[in-house]
């Protein structure tokens, strides 16, 4: 047995136990895919946000501290008011104002909720529970997405995902054989599915939604992804051209993904660590955009080394089954 051959983790002998793990990620979330498709208003997958639904952000500026419980009690003041399903955040905290000023603003409160027209009362009903709750809140900004301009975004970022998932489709075609190819497209589909399967899941069980920024996460989880897988079958290929009459196909696949196994944990574990610092100690209004980076680029790891891989060697055992029934036995 040559050096190559040494290894730390056996791919290619437990192949059907990493399957059998990417079957047991994916399940929770294709199901609350299911039932949010089955339940939610639209029939859409996803809750989604004033982004693509058409609502209305206001900002309130106050002069006093914010914490959970004051959020908690103007959101339940908001919804016996009458406004649907409004979504509370402290987005700005400011602590360089001049005294001098009039309204020293320590906080300013973002309210989203559904779309908000001209002629509507519901600014003024806001302002009222707003003014019941804190000291003269100061109402600084209004801006509102027509529900017309929210399918146009919907279908626009729809539009982009297909057309970056066309443009790997056809680079990974060209660049390797059809087996490799495939394995690195399922991979990405992989990787999405369990993103999109999560959020599916907050959605159901804390009323997440998804808007622009999150289409940018899953872009960027796709990229991540192929990239990864694209080190593995480089090496794969590599390992090939000199030891295909040394060692079987599945030993190769060890060996390569092991020879990229360090390269792979270190490159995701310094981005994650970048991620969780943004995500603990970053602004609110990112969080579930790190947060759909974090669990993309965990999954995309993952697939990279235990599921494309191992589809690749399906496949060519598929393939020498099939050359090998096709040859007359052998006498003995």
């Amino acid at each position: 047995m040559t050096d190559i051959a040494k290894h730390v983790i056996d791919i290619v002998k437990y192949r059907v136990v990493w399957l059998c793990i990417s079957a047991i990620l994916l399940l929770p979330g294709t199901v609350a895919l299911i039932y949010s498709a089955i339940n939610n208003e639209h029939h859409v997958p996803l809750k989604v946000g004033i982004d693509y639904t058409g609502g209305t952000i206001l900002q309130y500026g106050v002069n006093q501290k914010i914490d959970n419980n004051d959020i908690a009690k103007t959101r339940t003041d908001l919804e016996k008011a009458g406004i649907e399903t409004p979504l509370l955040q402290v987005v700005h905290a400011n602590t360089n104002v001049e005294k001098s000023e009039k309204n020293n603003l320590q906080n300013i409160i973002s309210i989203r909720t559904k779309f908000i027209g001209e002629n509507s009362d519901g600014v003024s009903k806001i302002t009222e529970v707003l003014s019941k709750d804190y000291n003269n809140p100061e109402l600084i900004s209004v801006s509102s997405v027509g529900p017309t301009l929210g399918k146009e975004l919907f279908k626009n970022s729809l539009l982009a995902l297909g057309l970056a998932f066309l443009g790997i489709v056809i680079y990974l075609s060209i660049r390797f054989k059809f087996d490799y190819a495939m394995a690195a497209i399922l991979g990405i589909a992989h990787d999405v599915l369990f993103v999109v399967g999560a959020f599916s899941l907050l959605g159901i069980f804390y009323n997440v939604q998804i808007d622009g920024l999150f289409i940018t996460a899953i872009l960027t989880v796709v990229g991540f992804s192929v990239h990864d897988t694209i080190v593995v079958f480089d090496r794969i290929r590599e390992n090939l051209r000199y030891y295909s009459k040394k060692m079987s196909f599945g030993e190769i696949v060890d060996a390569s993904v092991n020879q990229t196994l360090a390269r792979s944990i270190n490159t995701s574990l310094t981005t994650l660590i970048t991620l969780l610092a943004l995500y603990f100690f970053g602004g609110v209004t990112t969080k579930d955009f790190v947060l759909a980076m974090i669990l993309g680029i965990a999954i995309g790891t993952y697939s990279s080394i235990f599921f494309c891989s191992v589809l690749v060697d399906f496949w060519e055992d598929k393939k020498n089954n099939k050359t090998s029934a096709s040859k007359p036995a052998a006498l003995v």
